[in-house]
């Protein structure tokens, strides 16, 4: 009997596992629907500047949805760091979009003691929509001059992949 509920149990994680394979397989076929950059205007964390979607067409964009309690978000931070400083003056920015729901005040302090140099603003969960959905931080897209959405990356990316793509983009 007890053995029974076990196996029970197991299926239940068995198919769970399957269904969060599922959703992860299907996660670029989402950011493939999404064309356009979505429609967005929020405060930026650091300094009281808007930033909206508008301003950043001409420029390709990596937009990083993060959070301050993320292990690979925060060993992706001094890469970023280091590529808006290298592409930036060839019309590129980085756009970090922070999912910490402790607010303003305790993404601010993370970015000041991390010398972050790229826009932050706070999201929330419609405009990971916009993006086609966001499964789980860190989640980047890159986005062209003409703001299309044209790569979409599930987790931590190293530095030698977005700089490729980024070129590409650039050139």
């Amino acid at each position: 009997m007890r053995q029974e509920k076990g196996l029970k149990g197991a299926g239940k994680w068995v198919g769970l596992l399957a269904l969060l394979l599922t959703i992860s397989a299907l996660a670029p076929a989402l950011a493939a629907t999404v064309k356009k950059m979505p429609d967005f205007s929020e405060d930026t964390v650091l300094g009281q500047s808007k930033i909206d979607s508008a301003s950043l067409r001409g420029q390709v964009v990596l937009v990083n949805f993060w959070a301050t309690w993320c292990p690979p978000c925060r060993k992706e931070i001094p890469s970023l760091i280091e590529m808006q400083e290298k592409y930036r003056a060839r019309g590129f920015t980085i756009l970090g979009i922070s999912m910490d729901e402790g607010g303003r005040k305790v993404v601010s302090k993370f970015l000041e003691k991390l010398g972050v140099n790229y826009p932050v603003i706070i999201g929330d969960t419609s405009l990971a929509r916009g993006f086609g959905g966001v499964m789980g931080v860190p989640a980047s897209f890159l986005v062209d001059r003409e703001g299309n959405v044209v790569k979409r990356y599930d987790g931590y990316v190293s530095e030698k992949v977005l700089s490729g793509e980024i070129e590409q983009l650039l050139n």
